[in-house]
């Protein structure tokens, strides 16, 4: 079993640096949040694209059960069909994880949101959470990639650790390269979200939305790592340009302001996120 306090010393390391070092986080203002009754894909048409079988993970990966039901697990390498720039890096492939997130150089199997984003790799989550599809009434992680230069990352309806589906989450984030011809008032990534009625799981109280470079730097939402942040996104969503700056509600307006970077603001927010915790026994 793990030491809960081991565990909060850690969320001190990754928040604030082995030594006291300041990451650069920026907070994303929630009136960058545009609502919606619909996804992305359902305003396109064509669908949300084939359940993702999952190749690694922890707990109960389901590694190749063609159903995609599964608890921490993830797909990958998958090849992005484009070149991502991505906090000073160029990514040609990704790894989609269960637990709400994408990542780049590796799966991620991680499944409490501490942090910005909760990873030691690059990563973009659009909800970071303990996600478990194995309950039958849970969907599962789907992936799209027939429009060039677009990638389509679906969680529709699922459910929460450990196998529960009595309260079922969607929402869908849209990776665009640079070659996308982005149309006038969207952006290069978007998050959406509908129904989100848990953000609670038996391992933890609270989740997280943003960007993270896998070293302490990153863009959250405000809220992140608070409680209610599911109720913030619900119905809700949201598109950044290429240099992660959310873009307003309002087509042709330009990028929403964002508060300074900061080194302090978020804090405490890893350990919101730990609070409560009970922890699980990996196998």
């Amino acid at each position: 079993m793990t030491n809960i306090r081991a565990m909060l010393a850690t969320t001190l390391v990754a928040t604030c640096g082995l030594v006291g070092t300041a990451h650069a986080i920026t907070v994303i203002p929630q009136s960058a949040l545009t609502p919606t009754q619909q996804l992305y894909t359902s305003m396109i048409g064509g669908g949300i694209g084939d359940v993702a079988v999952m190749t690694g993970g922890g707990n109960a990966a389901g590694i190749g059960n063609p159903s995609g039901r599964n608890d921490d697990g993830f797909r990958g390498p998958i090849g992005l069909g484009f070149t991502l720039p991505f906090f000073g890096s160029d990514y040609t492939q990704f790894w989609a994880n269960n637990n709400g997130n994408i990542s780049f150089t590796g799966g991620n199997a991680a499944y409490i949101p501490t942090g910005p984003t909760g990873a030691t790799i690059p990563t973009i989550a659009i909800w970071f959470a303990d996600v478990d599809t194995r309950n039958e009434a849970s969907g599962v992680m789907h992936i799209r990639q027939d429009i060039a230069d677009q990638l389509i990352v679906t969680w529709p309806n699922v459910g929460r650790y450990n196998e529960r589906g009595d309260l079922l989450n969607t929402f869908q984030m849209v990776v665009r390269g640079p070659n996308y011809n982005v149309p006038f008032g969207e952006g290069n990534i978007g998050f959406f979200w509908l129904a989100m009625p848990w953000e609670t799981t038996d391992t933890s109280t609270t989740a997280a939305v943003g960007f993270g470079n896998g070293s302490g730097d990153g863009s959250v939402l405000d809220g992140t790592n608070q409680p209610g942040l599911n109720r913030v996104v619900a119905f809700k969503y949201i598109w950044f340009d290429p240099n992660l700056r959310p873009i307003c509600g309002v087509p042709g307006t330009p990028p929403c302001s964002v508060p300074e970077p900061g080194s302090l603001a978020l804090l405490g927010l890893g350990l919101l996120g730990v609070a409560g915790v009970r922890v699980r026994r990996r196998y």
